[in-house]
Protein backbone atom coordinates (compact mmCIF):
# COMPACT_ATOMS: atom_id res chain seq x y z
CA UNK A 1 0.00 0.00 0.00
CA UNK A 2 0.95 3.69 -0.09
CA UNK A 3 1.75 5.73 2.98
CA UNK A 4 2.57 9.36 3.55
CA UNK A 5 5.02 9.79 6.44
CA UNK A 6 5.57 13.20 8.04
CA UNK A 7 8.70 13.49 10.18
CA UNK A 8 11.87 11.64 9.20
CA UNK A 9 14.07 12.00 12.26
CA UNK A 10 15.73 9.17 14.19
CA UNK A 11 12.51 7.18 14.48
CA UNK A 12 10.64 8.31 11.37
CA UNK A 13 13.56 7.78 9.01
CA UNK A 14 14.10 4.20 10.17
CA UNK A 15 10.38 3.50 10.05
CA UNK A 16 10.28 4.65 6.42
CA UNK A 17 13.07 2.21 5.58
CA UNK A 18 11.46 -0.72 7.41
CA UNK A 19 8.10 -0.13 5.69
CA UNK A 20 9.79 0.06 2.30
CA UNK A 21 11.64 -3.20 2.98
CA UNK A 22 8.22 -4.81 3.47
CA UNK A 23 7.28 -3.80 -0.07
CA UNK A 24 5.13 -0.74 0.56
CA UNK A 25 5.47 2.70 -1.01
CA UNK A 26 6.37 5.49 1.41
CA UNK A 27 6.41 9.16 0.49
CA UNK A 28 8.12 11.10 3.24
CA UNK A 29 8.12 14.77 4.16
CA UNK A 30 10.41 16.52 6.62
CA UNK A 31 11.28 20.16 7.16
CA UNK A 32 14.87 19.12 6.45
CA UNK A 33 14.97 18.89 2.62
CA UNK A 34 17.92 16.50 2.77
CA UNK A 35 15.64 13.89 4.35
CA UNK A 36 12.41 14.53 2.43
CA UNK A 37 10.99 12.89 -0.68
CA UNK A 38 8.74 15.90 -1.38
CA UNK A 39 8.91 19.62 -0.69
CA UNK A 40 5.62 20.12 1.18
CA UNK A 41 2.65 18.44 2.80
CA UNK A 42 0.57 19.53 -0.16
CA UNK A 43 2.89 17.71 -2.56
CA UNK A 44 2.87 14.63 -0.31
CA UNK A 45 -0.93 14.46 -0.29
CA UNK A 46 -1.04 15.04 -4.04
CA UNK A 47 1.19 12.04 -4.73
CA UNK A 48 -0.96 9.60 -2.73
CA UNK A 49 -3.93 7.76 -4.20
CA UNK A 50 -7.17 7.81 -2.24
CA UNK A 51 -8.15 6.69 0.26
CA UNK A 52 -4.94 8.10 1.72
CA UNK A 53 -3.16 7.19 4.95
CA UNK A 54 -0.79 9.80 6.37
CA UNK A 55 1.33 8.93 9.41
CA UNK A 56 2.52 11.88 11.53
CA UNK A 57 5.80 11.33 13.38
CA UNK A 58 6.66 14.75 14.80
CA UNK A 59 7.13 16.09 18.37
CA UNK A 60 4.07 16.17 20.57
CA UNK A 61 2.21 19.40 21.15
CA UNK A 62 2.36 22.37 18.82
CA UNK A 63 4.21 20.56 16.02
CA UNK A 64 1.65 17.74 15.92
CA UNK A 65 -1.28 20.15 16.17
CA UNK A 66 -0.09 22.34 13.29
CA UNK A 67 0.60 19.29 11.10
CA UNK A 68 -2.84 17.81 11.72
CA UNK A 69 -4.47 21.22 11.14
CA UNK A 70 -2.76 21.47 7.76
CA UNK A 71 -3.62 17.88 6.80
CA UNK A 72 -7.26 18.52 7.71
CA UNK A 73 -7.40 21.09 4.92
CA UNK A 74 -5.58 18.90 2.39
CA UNK A 75 -7.11 15.44 2.88
CA UNK A 76 -10.51 14.15 1.73
CA UNK A 77 -13.34 12.23 3.41
CA UNK A 78 -12.34 8.60 3.87
CA UNK A 79 -8.65 9.38 4.39
CA UNK A 80 -6.88 8.45 7.64
CA UNK A 81 -4.39 10.33 9.84
CA UNK A 82 -2.19 8.31 12.21
CA UNK A 83 -0.40 10.11 15.05
CA UNK A 84 2.62 7.96 15.87
CA UNK A 85 4.42 10.54 18.02
CA UNK A 86 4.39 10.76 21.80
CA UNK A 87 1.21 12.81 22.06
CA UNK A 88 -0.83 13.00 25.25
CA UNK A 89 -3.92 10.80 24.95
CA UNK A 90 -6.24 13.73 25.67
CA UNK A 91 -4.94 15.45 22.53
CA UNK A 92 -5.94 12.37 20.51
CA UNK A 93 -9.58 12.83 21.45
CA UNK A 94 -9.44 16.44 20.30
CA UNK A 95 -7.72 15.57 17.00
CA UNK A 96 -10.19 12.77 16.28
CA UNK A 97 -13.16 15.13 16.70
CA UNK A 98 -11.58 17.82 14.52
CA UNK A 99 -10.89 15.35 11.71
CA UNK A 100 -14.23 13.55 12.06
CA UNK A 101 -15.98 16.81 11.24
CA UNK A 102 -14.32 16.61 7.81
CA UNK A 103 -14.96 12.90 7.32
CA UNK A 104 -11.32 12.00 8.02
CA UNK A 105 -10.48 9.07 10.29
CA UNK A 106 -7.91 9.18 13.09
CA UNK A 107 -5.77 6.50 14.74
CA UNK A 108 -3.31 7.12 17.57
CA UNK A 109 -0.30 4.83 17.82
CA UNK A 110 2.27 4.56 20.57
CA UNK A 111 5.56 3.37 19.09
CA UNK A 112 8.41 1.79 21.03
CA UNK A 113 11.67 0.53 19.61
CA UNK A 114 14.02 3.48 19.49
CA UNK A 115 17.11 3.31 17.32
CA UNK A 116 16.90 -0.52 17.26
CA UNK A 117 13.50 -0.64 15.61
CA UNK A 118 14.72 -0.75 12.01
CA UNK A 119 16.18 -4.22 12.47
CA UNK A 120 14.17 -5.55 15.43
CA UNK A 121 10.78 -4.05 14.68
CA UNK A 122 8.64 -1.62 16.67
CA UNK A 123 6.18 -2.44 19.43
CA UNK A 124 2.90 -0.77 18.47
CA UNK A 125 -0.09 0.18 20.61
CA UNK A 126 -2.92 1.76 18.62
CA UNK A 127 -6.34 3.16 19.35
CA UNK A 128 -9.26 4.02 17.11
CA UNK A 129 -12.30 2.69 15.30
CA UNK A 130 -12.00 -0.86 13.97
CA UNK A 131 -12.53 0.18 10.34
CA UNK A 132 -9.90 2.92 10.55
CA UNK A 133 -7.37 0.57 12.13
CA UNK A 134 -8.03 -1.99 9.37
CA UNK A 135 -6.98 0.54 6.71
CA UNK A 136 -3.61 0.98 8.43
CA UNK A 137 -3.08 -2.69 9.35
CA UNK A 138 -0.61 -3.51 6.53
CA UNK A 139 1.68 -0.77 7.84
CA UNK A 140 1.35 -1.99 11.42
CA UNK A 141 2.25 -5.48 10.20
CA UNK A 142 5.32 -4.12 8.39
CA UNK A 143 6.57 -2.23 11.43
CA UNK A 144 5.96 -4.77 14.21
CA UNK A 145 8.54 -7.37 15.25
CA UNK A 146 8.37 -10.80 13.67
CA UNK A 147 6.22 -13.31 15.49
CA UNK A 148 2.91 -13.37 17.31
CA UNK A 149 3.41 -10.42 19.61
CA UNK A 150 4.49 -6.79 19.34
CA UNK A 151 1.30 -4.97 18.35
CA UNK A 152 -2.14 -4.46 19.86
CA UNK A 153 -5.37 -2.62 19.11
CA UNK A 154 -5.58 -1.17 22.62
CA UNK A 155 -9.07 0.29 22.38
CA UNK A 156 -10.76 3.55 21.51
CA UNK A 157 -9.03 6.72 20.29
CA UNK A 158 -6.43 7.67 22.88
CA UNK A 159 -5.90 4.12 24.13
CA UNK A 160 -2.72 3.65 22.09
CA UNK A 161 -0.95 6.66 23.51
CA UNK A 162 -2.28 5.92 27.00
CA UNK A 163 -0.82 2.40 26.80
CA UNK A 164 2.51 3.77 25.55
CA UNK A 165 2.51 6.33 28.37
CA UNK A 166 2.09 3.59 30.98
CA UNK A 167 4.80 1.56 29.20
CA UNK A 168 7.18 4.48 29.57
CA UNK A 169 6.24 4.94 33.22
CA UNK A 170 7.16 1.30 33.87
CA UNK A 171 10.37 1.86 31.90
CA UNK A 172 11.25 4.76 34.24
CA UNK A 173 10.89 2.53 37.31
CA UNK A 174 12.84 -0.37 35.80
CA UNK A 175 15.74 1.86 34.78
CA UNK A 176 15.76 3.45 38.23
CA UNK A 177 16.04 0.03 39.87
CA UNK A 178 19.02 -0.93 37.69
CA UNK A 179 20.62 2.44 38.38
CA UNK A 180 20.23 2.18 42.14
CA UNK A 181 21.62 -1.35 42.18
CA UNK A 182 24.56 -0.29 40.03
CA UNK A 183 25.45 2.63 42.32
CA UNK A 184 25.29 0.45 45.43
CA UNK A 185 27.56 -2.17 43.86
CA UNK A 186 30.02 0.54 42.79
CA UNK A 187 30.08 1.94 46.33
CA UNK A 188 31.06 -1.24 48.18
CA UNK A 189 34.81 -1.91 48.51
CA UNK A 190 34.43 -5.69 48.51
CA UNK A 191 32.87 -5.69 45.03
CA UNK A 192 35.62 -5.48 42.43
CA UNK A 193 33.89 -5.95 39.06
CA UNK A 194 30.44 -4.42 38.80
CA UNK A 195 30.31 -4.71 35.02
CA UNK A 196 30.80 -8.48 35.14
CA UNK A 197 28.15 -8.81 37.84
CA UNK A 198 25.69 -7.12 35.52
CA UNK A 199 26.84 -9.38 32.68
CA UNK A 200 26.35 -12.49 34.83
CA UNK A 201 22.71 -11.52 35.35
CA UNK A 202 22.00 -11.76 31.62
CA UNK A 203 21.33 -15.50 31.85
CA UNK A 204 19.29 -17.47 34.37
CA UNK A 205 18.04 -14.60 36.53
CA UNK A 206 14.56 -13.16 36.93
CA UNK A 207 15.81 -9.66 36.08
CA UNK A 208 17.33 -10.59 32.72
CA UNK A 209 15.92 -8.23 30.10
CA UNK A 210 16.74 -6.03 27.15
CA UNK A 211 17.34 -3.12 29.53
CA UNK A 212 19.91 -5.24 31.38
CA UNK A 213 21.57 -6.08 28.06
CA UNK A 214 21.74 -2.38 27.24
CA UNK A 215 23.21 -1.61 30.66
CA UNK A 216 25.99 -4.09 29.92
CA UNK A 217 26.54 -2.45 26.53
CA UNK A 218 26.86 0.93 28.22
CA UNK A 219 29.34 -0.43 30.78
CA UNK A 220 31.37 -2.04 28.00
CA UNK A 221 31.63 1.40 26.40
CA UNK A 222 32.52 3.18 29.67
CA UNK A 223 33.03 0.77 32.58
CA UNK A 224 32.37 3.22 35.41
CA UNK A 225 30.35 5.74 33.33
CA UNK A 226 33.04 8.31 34.04
CA UNK A 227 32.45 10.13 30.75
CA UNK A 228 28.85 11.03 31.59
CA UNK A 229 27.27 13.64 33.81
CA UNK A 230 24.60 12.32 36.14
CA UNK A 231 21.74 14.21 34.52
CA UNK A 232 18.68 12.56 32.95
CA UNK A 233 15.80 14.37 31.26
CA UNK A 234 12.19 13.23 31.23
CA UNK A 235 10.17 13.13 28.00
CA UNK A 236 6.84 14.12 29.56
CA UNK A 237 5.22 10.71 29.54
CA UNK A 238 6.47 9.93 33.04
CA UNK A 239 4.75 13.07 34.32
CA UNK A 240 1.56 12.22 32.44
CA UNK A 241 1.56 8.72 33.96
CA UNK A 242 1.73 10.15 37.48
CA UNK A 243 -0.96 12.71 36.66
CA UNK A 244 -3.24 9.96 35.32
CA UNK A 245 -2.62 7.94 38.49
CA UNK A 246 -3.72 10.90 40.60
CA UNK A 247 -6.82 11.41 38.44
CA UNK A 248 -7.77 7.75 38.81
CA UNK A 249 -6.65 7.30 42.46
CA UNK A 250 -4.19 4.54 41.50
CA UNK A 251 -1.05 4.36 43.69
CA UNK A 252 2.18 4.35 41.65
CA UNK A 253 4.94 4.73 44.27
CA UNK A 254 7.77 3.21 42.21
CA UNK A 255 7.03 5.12 39.02
CA UNK A 256 6.48 8.38 40.91
CA UNK A 257 9.76 8.00 42.80
CA UNK A 258 11.65 7.32 39.57
CA UNK A 259 10.26 10.51 38.04
CA UNK A 260 11.24 12.56 41.07
CA UNK A 261 14.73 11.02 40.96
CA UNK A 262 15.16 12.52 37.49
CA UNK A 263 14.18 15.91 38.83
CA UNK A 264 16.80 15.51 41.56
CA UNK A 265 19.43 14.67 38.94
CA UNK A 266 19.23 18.22 37.63
CA UNK A 267 20.39 19.55 40.98
CA UNK A 268 23.46 17.35 41.44
CA UNK A 269 25.74 15.11 39.42
CA UNK A 270 23.97 11.89 40.43
CA UNK A 271 25.80 8.57 39.98
CA UNK A 272 22.48 6.77 39.44
CA UNK A 273 21.52 9.18 36.70
CA UNK A 274 24.68 8.30 34.80
CA UNK A 275 23.19 4.83 34.33
CA UNK A 276 19.76 6.25 33.44
CA UNK A 277 21.37 8.58 30.88
CA UNK A 278 23.45 5.72 29.49
CA UNK A 279 20.39 3.47 29.11
CA UNK A 280 18.30 6.18 27.43
CA UNK A 281 21.15 6.73 24.98
CA UNK A 282 21.45 3.01 24.31
CA UNK A 283 17.83 2.30 23.44
CA UNK A 284 16.64 5.61 22.09
CA UNK A 285 19.66 7.60 21.02
CA UNK A 286 18.72 10.28 23.53
CA UNK A 287 21.37 12.93 24.10
CA UNK A 288 23.67 12.67 27.07
CA UNK A 289 25.73 15.30 28.84
CA UNK A 290 29.42 14.42 28.93
CA UNK A 291 32.01 15.73 31.30
CA UNK A 292 34.30 18.42 29.95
Amino acid sequence: MELGLVGLGKMGGNMRERIRRAGHTVIGYDRNPDLADVDSLQELVGKLKGPRVVWVMVPAGAATQSTIDELAELLSPGDIVVDGGNSRWTDDEKHAEELKAKGIGFVDCGVSGGVWGLENGYALMYGGEKDDVAKVQPIFDALKPEGEFGSVHAGKVGAGHFAKMVHNGIEYAMMQAFAEGWELLEKVDSVTDVREIFRSWQEGTVIRSWLLDLAVNALDDDEHLEKLRGVAADSGEGRWTVEAAIDNAVPLPAITASLFARFASRQDDSPQMKMIAALRNQFGGHAVETKK
